[in-house]
């Protein structure tokens, strides 16, 4: 052997095998030296060929792996899970190939749009020879519950209008694919946000938002009728379709969110930009909320920018007030009650005496505005006879100390008011501490 080199093959009978003391062994070297392990012949010469073979075995395993592992663009990621027997991917949404038949009937050739609800294909109706538009909905129960909705109140429209003249868009029929439930619908051409954008955002004629307007303001009588009563909660540039790029006619389209009145199913609902004032503060809504959405959308098309583009909805109510002013106060009324209707202690009339204090309290000129001592007289605080009677007998003992318009409290009358407050109303220190302090 040469010096610092251990070659050859030491102790036989245990078949170890060592290449080489200065340089670690190749992968394949190591395979090549659990074969002659495996088969009790460590003296056995092993040829190139052997060890080419046993390269390629290795090196032919790693890259398979290393496959399994790496996503189209190179980066790792975990080995894939199939979802519905890989007809969908990791979202539950169905992957589209083009040229797949549905039914033996529908040719996919392209996608149109995808939303929170799954997506739209353009298809190939060989059936009727038309083109039409496939909404493919997620393999999720709430997501197929609410498309059940959907449908149902699409064929009711649908059948209210047997002569198609109110721009609702046409249901043609629906049908499970692979667990997915599909809609097709006829084939519309591109929304009126891509409009505004064909004209950079510098809007429409007013002729032409005048004749958008005289349609939706159609559509929206015709989704009032009595036996419809059907509220869209979704109105936007974006779910208004043209039905040629070279016409004014359009359609509505995208019940998804839709429910009749009575039956409202969530209380966020609408587009931010086009909330109406009554989603927004939390109270009962009804059909109004798409004249509101509507109001927004013609000005957006003739101006090329929303009326109320709130960054989030505190921002949004702020821009409503500050171009409309404050909402009236029988709404502002009502928002306490829906957001503490039947709990005790939170009638609209103990809010308007709360509302008065508050009033008081924040008045701009500090000559006019509430001191401590007749700001304990408010009726607010009079719930009831006994807290009311306490109240009065603390203002009553102090009143001698109430000079000009000030209050001198001692210790002893500061004691004797805290008294009159509840237990229940106390919360513990460390509740303040780490809760924040709302105004419901």
């Amino acid at each position: 052997m040469d010096d610092g080199r251990q070659c050859a093959v030491q102790r036989a009978g245990a078949g170890v095998v060592c290449i080489s003391a200065r340089r670690r062994r190749r992968p394949y070297e190591k395979l090549i030296s659990n074969r002659i392990c495996f088969f009790g012949n460590p003296l056995r010469r092993v040829s190139r060929l052997d060890a080419a073979y046993a390269a390629y075995v290795y090196y032919a395993k790693k890259k398979r792996r290393a496959q399994q592992y790496l996503g189209d663009d190179g980066s790792h990621k975990k080995e894939r899970k199939l979802y519905n027997d890989g007809y969908d991917d990791d979202n539950h949404d169905y992957i589209i190939k083009q040229g797949e038949k549905f039914l033996d009937r529908y040719e996919i050739s392209s996608p149109i749009g995808k939303g929170s609800f799954g997506q739209v294909v353009k298809a190939y109706d060989h059936e009727e020879q038309c083109q039409v538009a496939i909404k493919i909905i997620k393999n999720k129960k709430p997501f197929l519950n609410q498309a059940q909705i959907e449908v149902k109140l699409l064929e009711m429209m649908n059948r209210a209008d047997a002569e198609n003249k109110y721009y609702i868009v046409k249901l043609k029929r629906h049908f499970m694919w692979r667990n997915h439930l599909c809609l097709v619908f006829e084939l519309l051409s591109y929304n009126l946000y891509d409009l505004l954008r064909n004209t950079n955002f510098r809007g429409v004629s007013l002729n032409l938002t005048r004749k958008f307007a005289q349609q939706l303001c159609t559509a929206l009588l015709f989704l009032s009728q009595p036996e419809l009563n059907i509220i869209h909660c979704d109105l936007k540039p974006e779910n208004i379709l043209l039905c040629n790029p070279k016409r004014s006619a359009i359609k509505i389209v995208d019940f998804g969110s839709s429910c009749q009145l009575g039956q409202r199913i969530y209380q966020y609902i609408q587009s931010r930009f086009y909330r109406s004032p009554e989603v927004l503060l939390g109270i009962p809504y009804d059909l109004a909320i798409d004249m509101w959405s509507l109001g927004c959308i013609l000005v957006e098309m003739h101006t090329g920018e929303p009326l109320f583009s709130g960054a989030n909805e505190l921002d949004q109510m702020n821009k409503i007030v500050e171009v409309l002013g404050m909402p009236p106060d029988h709404l502002l009324d009502q928002i306490s009650a829906a957001r503490r209707r039947g709990e005790p202690g939170h009638s609209v009339s103990d809010y308007l005496k709360f509302k008065d204090l508050i009033l008081r309290m924040l008045e701009y000129d500090p000559k006019q505005r509430v001191t401590p001592y007749y700001s304990l007289q408010h009726n607010f605080f009079k719930r009831t006879a006994d807290e009311a009677t306490n109240t009065q007998q603390a203002q009553a003992q102090s009143h001698h100390q109430h000079v000009g318009g000030a209050r001198l409290w001692g210790p002893a009358e500061r004691m004797e008011v805290e008294s009159v407050r509840r237990d229940d109303d106390m919360l513990p220190v460390c509740q303040l501490q780490h809760s924040p302090v709302a105004i419901h």
